[in-house]
C-alpha cells in the first residue's frame, strides 16, 4: 500500500508542476508577444510580411493611363498604290497601269492644345488622305506639316483648340528598369494601354539603313503591336517619353520587344518641322566605331567606354575643332556617350553652327573640345525649305512643282519635278499619271527643275515617254501620245 500511495503521489505532484510549467510558458509567450506588438507600433522596424489588401506602391497606373488616353489619337490612311508588276511595254502603248486603294492605320499623339499631332513617318507616307479619331470619337482630316525619314517622325495637324495633349518628359533621364506604359490602337482596337519597363537604352539597327536612320531606341517589354505604331510611351507620371515605332517579331506581331524613339529626339525634330518646314540635321565629321574588349585590345584602349574615332570628314566639324583620328569620344555636352548610337542620339539634338562641348580621351588623358557642327553640305548655314515653284503645261493640263531637297533624299534620286496638279481631260490623266508623280526624265531627257520639263514638253511631238517615282517610292513609268 505504501508503494501504491507513493506512487500516485509522485504522479500526481508531476502533473501538477507540467501544468504549471505549461501555464508559465503560456504566460511568457503572451507577454512577449504584447511587448513586441506594442515595440511595433512605437519603431522604425516593422515586419516584412505581405498581408495583402494593398497593392504596390509603384504599381498603379491609372493616372498616367487616364492623362494618356484622350491625348492618343487613332490614325486612319487611303494611298494608291500602283501595281509593281504592271508590263513595261503595256505603259509604251499608252494603256494605264493597274492602282488599287491601300488602307493603313497607326498612333498618334496629340502635344499641343491646337492640333498638332506627332507619329511615324512610316504611318503616313504615301497617303492621299489622312483621318485623326480621338479618344472621345471626333473625327477629322489631318495634313502633314513635315515629315523626318532619318528619323521616323512625321508631324500632323488638325483644325481644332483646346485639345488635351501630352507634356514631353526627359528620355535622358529614363531608366532601364523603369516602369512605362504603351499607349496606342493595336489591331485598330482604339485606346488600348499596356505596361512593361525599359528593358535597354541605346538600340540600334532597327530601321533600314539604306533610310540614313538616326537611332537610339528605348526598348520595352510593354506589349506593342501592329496599329501602336505612332503612339505613346509614357512613364508613370503621364509624361510622353517615346513614341511607340518598332518590334522585333518572327511573325509581325508581339515576341517580347519594342522600341520607341527617345522624345528628346522627337522634340527637336517637332521643334524643326514648325519652324523652317525641314529638319536641321548636323553632323560633326566623323566615321565612329563601337569599342569591346576585342578591339580594345587591338588599339590599345584602356578603357571600354565611348566612341573611337575611325576616320576625319575632309573639312568637318571634328578636323577643324582638333579631334584627331584614334580619339575616344565620351561626352557631348557632359551627357555620357558609350556607343554610337548614343552619339547619333546627342549629335541629334542640334543643328547646323551649333557650338558643343566634347570630352575626348587621347593618348589616356582627357581633353576638352569646342565643336562648330556643320550640315552635310559641310556649312554651318541653316537649310531653307525649297519654295514651291509652279508652272503650268496648257497643252498637256498639268501644273509642276519644284521637289523639295528632303524628299528628293528620301527617295534616293538627285532630281525631279513633282505633279502639282491635274485637268480631269489632261493627257497625262488619261496616261493614269496621278497627281504627287515625281516626273524624273522626258523621252530619256534627264528633268531638274521646272523649266527644263517645260521646255522638254513643249518640244516634244509625237509620242512621249515618263519615267519617275511616287512619294511611296514606287516607280513607274508611262507612255502616251500627243
Amino acid at each position: 500500500m505504501k508503494k501504491i500511495v507513493s506512487s500516485i503521489f509522485l504522479a500526481f505532484m508531476g502533473g501538477v508542476a507540467a501544468l504549471g510549467a505549461g501555464y508559465a510558458y503560456n504566460s511568457y509567450q503572451n507577454s512577449s508577444e504584447h511587448q513586441l506588438a506594442n515595440a511595433s507600433k512605437n519603431s522604425l522596424v516593422h515586419f516584412a510580411n505581405y498581408t495583402g489588401g494593398q497593392g504596390a506602391v509603384n504599381a498603379d497606373f491609372t493616372m498616367a493611363a487616364e492623362k494618356s488616353l484622350n491625348s492618343v489619337v487613332h490614325i486612319t490612311t487611303q494611298s494608291e498604290q500602283t501595281n509593281l508588276d504592271y508590263n513595261p511595254f503595256a505603259q509604251m502603248l499608252g494603256m494605264p497601269p493597274e492602282t488599287y486603294s491601300q488602307q493603313g492605320s497607326g498612333s498618334g499623339v496629340i502635344i499641343s492644345k491646337d492640333g498638332y499631332i506627332v507619329t511615324n513617318y512610316h504611318v503616313v507616307a504615301g497617303a492621299n488622305k489622312i483621318e485623326v479619331t480621338l479618344n472621345d470619337k471626333r473625327t477629322y482630316e489631318a495634313v502633314v506639316i513635315g515629315t523626318d525619314p532619318s528619323t521616323d517622325v512625321a508631324l500632323v495637324k488638325i483644325k481644332e483648340g483646346d485639345l488635351p495633349f501630352l507634356s514631353y518628359g526627359n528620355s535622358d533621364q529614363v531608366k532601364v528598369g523603369e516602369w512605362v506604359l504603351a499607349v496606342g490602337n493595336p489591331f485598330n482596337l482604339e485606346s488600348t494601354v499596356t505596361a512593361g519597363i525599359i528593358s535597354a537604352k541605346g538600340r540600334n539597327k532597327i530601321i533600314d539603313v539604306r533610310k540614313n536612320p538616326v537611332e537610339s531606341f528605348l526598348q520595352t517589354d510593354a506589349v506593342v503591336n501592329p496599329g501602336n505604331s505612332g503612339g505613346a510611351l509614357v512613364n508613370t507620371n503621364g509624361e510622353l517619353i517615346g513614341i511607340n515605332t518598332a518590334i522585333v517579331s518572327n511573325n509581325g506581331s508581339y515576341q517580347g520587344y519594342s522600341f520607341a524613339i527617345p522624345v528628346n529626339i522627337v522634340k527637336k525634330v517637332v521643334g524643326d518641322l514648325v519652324e523652317f518646314g525641314t529638319v536641321q540635321r548636323a553632323y560633326i565629321g566623323v566615321s565612329i566605331v563601337d569599342i569591346n574588349a576585342k578591339f580594345a585590345k587591338e588599339n590599345n584602349i584602356k578603357q571600354l567606354k565611348g566612341a573611337y574615332v575611325a576616320n576625319l570628314v575632309a573639312g568637318g566639324s571634328a578636323e577643324e575643332s582638333g579631334i584627331k583620328s584614334g580619339d575616344v569620344i565620351t561626352a557631348i555636352e557632359d551627357m555620357p556617350v558609350n556607343s554610337v548610337s548614343e552619339l547619333h542620339e546627342q549629335i541629334a539634338r542640334y543643328r547646323p553652327g551649333d557650338k558643343v562641348k566634347v570630352n575626348v580621351i587621347r593618348n589616356e588623358k582627357e581633353v576638352n573640345v569646342t565643336v562648330t557642327l556643320k550640315s552635310l553640305e559641310n556649312t554651318t548655314s541653316l537649310v531653307k525649305k525649297a519654295e514651291v515653284i509652279k508652272a503650268s503645261v496648257s497643252k498637256l493640263g498639268v501644273a509642276l512643282q519644284e521637289v523639295d531637297n528632303n524628299e528628293l533624299a528620301k527617295l534616293k534620286i538627285t532630281n525631279g519635278v513633282k505633279i502639282a496638279d491635274l485637268t480631269a481631260n489632261s493627257k497625262l490623266t488619261g496616261a493614269g499619271i496621278k497627281e504627287g508623280f515625281i516626273i524624273t526624265s522626258i523621252n530619256k531627257r534627264k528633268i531638274g527643275n521646272v523649266k527644263e520639263a517645260q521646255t522638254a514638253f513643249n518640244e516634244v511631238s509625237g509620242g512621249v515617254l515618263i519615267e519617275g517615282i511616287y512619294p511611296n517610292g514606287t516607280r513607274a513609268y508611262y507612255g502616251f501620245g500627243l
